[in-house]
């Protein structure tokens, strides 16, 4: 039982109170941890997301901040945080976390196992040294593929990825962050696939969960946001530069409104322009984020999902809210990427519409089968249901991971 880890650092950007996207997940990891008998020391930053603002609670205090949570000691670092995160902004962003998160990580004195979470690969950074200074092992877990989603989804502005100087740069960066972990995960089969060409280090899979207890159509109440007179659309994440908001722009010049009522839940960097383009339509309401423990409410009261991702966008990221919207038991139309491993879910699912181009006929059809055929909505959502408690239970998942974690 010596051999066995006892003491664990957490390094990640997004934290409680953060309960959505990486925040969540992070933090109900930790939280197993936890729970398994670990002591769990946490490094990250004051809560941001995804308001791209420091939330009101953590405006008035100190930059080095030790709280406490659920037995678990956290270090946070008050990090610059651009109300618009322009390129250069985030990159001062992530510059400014990364030095205040290496003082904290200076404040722990034991450690066995460094858990580190991606964005930033400036956190997989922080746990090298972390790992290097206590003679640990490393696991680095990566939610996103930072570099390759700048390039995709326009943030960095170059003529071919393959041959540009930037990215040559950056992925040589990466890899030389990522050989030195002594394990590497990520959330899907096509991201596990490109991590192996981009490390080493042993890889491992390691999917986003759902709690399906959490988010339960049987327990739910009706929201007040969704409509009861006309079949309500909604899109509840963040607004920001992956989802494809030019598709969205056209989508909402062509639906017929008389059927029609669109609720979109969420935050983020593209949260004004997204405003300025449903402003000329009053069936579409903005809302902001809601709690956690109304969110199952919120899902389950919708009559349809959707989400438009950039078809240019393949597998540098797998939507975590999806697996809300399949759980909610309500069908979803999705648009993205022919090759993505969110089409592959969806269609082994059957749990609504995968589209694959920019197809605004294709989508509007897709909305209309829903809205006309009651009976095929129900069962494409009990079907998407079923699908993400039996591949994605998160007792399951974090069980296995931990069994991983001890393996090292």
């Amino acid at each position: 039982m010596d051999a066995l880890p006892k003491t664990i650092t957490f390094i990640g950007l997004n934290f409680f109170p953060e309960d959505s996207a990486i925040g969540l997940y992070s933090t109900q990891w930790a939280e197993y941890l936890s729970q398994a008998g670990y002591e769990v020391s946490i490094v990250t930053a004051f809560p941001y997301y995804p308001q791209w603002e420091i939330a009101p609670a953590y405006q008035g205090k100190k930059s080095f901040l030790k709280e406490s949570y659920k037995g678990m000691t956290v270090y946070r670092y008050k990090q610059y945080t651009p109300k618009q995160p322009t390129f250069l902004k985030r990159v001062w962003h992530i510059i400014d976390f990364t030095f205040g998160s290496f003082r904290n990580l200076r404040k722990i004195d034991q450690c066995d196992l460094v858990i580190s979470i991606i964005p930033f690969t400036s956190s997989a950074f922080l746990g090298n040294w972390h790992r290097r200074k206590h003679r640990a092992k490393h696991w680095v877990h990566i939610q996103d593929f930072e570099f390759d989603a700048a390039f995709q989804s326009g943030l960095v502005q170059q003529k071919s990825t393959k041959k540009s100087l930037p990215h040559r740069l950056l992925s040589q960066l990466e890899r030389s962050i990522l050989d030195r972990a002594d394990r590497v995960s990520t959330i899907s089969h096509t991201m596990v696939a490109k991590l192996k060409q981009k490390t080493a280090s042993d890889t491992y899979l390691l999917p986003n969960w759902i709690d399906a207890s959490a988010i339960d159509p049987e327990t739910s109440k009706p929201h007040p946001y969704a409509s009861e007179e006309k079949f309500t659309l909604l899109y509840s994440g963040n607004i920001g530069d992956k989802q494809d908001w030019a598709f969205f722009e056209q989508f909402i010049s062509k639906v017929d409104w008389s059927k029609y009522n669109m609720v979109l839940v969420g935050d983020g960097a593209r949260r004004k322009d997204v405003e300025a383009m449903i402003a000329p339509y009053s069936e579409i309401t903005w809302y902001p984020p809601v709690p956690y423990e109304t969110l199952s409410d919120l899902l389950c009261s919708a009559d349809a999902h959707f989400l438009f991702q950039k078809p240019e966008v393949r597998d540098s990221v797998m939507p975590s809210k999806i697996l809300g919207m399949m759980a909610s038991a309500k069908p979803s139309v999705i648009t993205g990427h022919p090759e993505s491993e969110v089409r592959t879910s969806m269609n082994d699912a059957n749990g609504g519409f995968y589209i694959s181009e920019n197809d605004i006929t294709a989508t509007l059809q897709a909305f209309d089968t829903l809205y006309n055929d009651s009976e095929k909505a129900t069962q494409m959502g009990a079907q998407a249901r079923q699908y993400v408690i039996q591949h994605f239970s998160k007792e399951a998942i974090l069980q296995k991971a931990t069994k991983a974690l001890l393996e090292l």
